[in-house]
C-alpha cells in the first residue's frame, strides 16, 4: 500500500511517496547511506539516479547498435553466418 505523506525538503514541503522494503534491503540502505553521511532517502534517491542514468545511457548504446547493424545490412556489409560463427570460434577456442 503507498501512503503519502507531507515531508519537509530544504523549507520546502512535498509529497512523498512511501515505498515498503524487505527488511534486509533497509538494512542495506541505512548501512550505505551512513557510508556516504546522507540520510536513506537521499542516498536512495542518488542511488536510483545513477542508476537511471546508466540505464538509460545502455539503452542509447544498445539504439546506436542495431541502428548501425541494419545501416550495414542495408549497405551490403555483411557476410554469411557460417563465416562469422566459424570466426567467433577460432577467435575464442570454442569447438563445433
Amino acid at each position: 500500500m503507498t501512503v503519502l505523506r507531507k515531508q519537509p525538503t530544504m523549507g520546502v514541503r512535498r509529497l512523498m511517496k512511501t515505498i515498503p522494503l524487505k527488511p534486509e534491503r533497509q538494512a542495506e540502505l541505512e548501512e550505505f547511506a551512513r557510508r556516504r553521511g546522507k540520510t536513506p532517502a537521499d542516498a536512495l534517491d542518488e542511488a536510483l539516479g545513477t542508476y537511471l542514468e546508466w540505464e538509460r545511457q545502455d539503452f542509447e548504446e544498445a539504439v546506436r547498435g542495431i541502428q548501425q547493424g541494419y545501416d550495414d545490412m542495408k549497405a551490403g556489409r555483411t557476410r554469411p553466418a557460417d563465416q562469422f560463427l566459424s570466426d567467433m570460434r577460432q577467435k575464442h577456442g570454442l569447438s563445433r
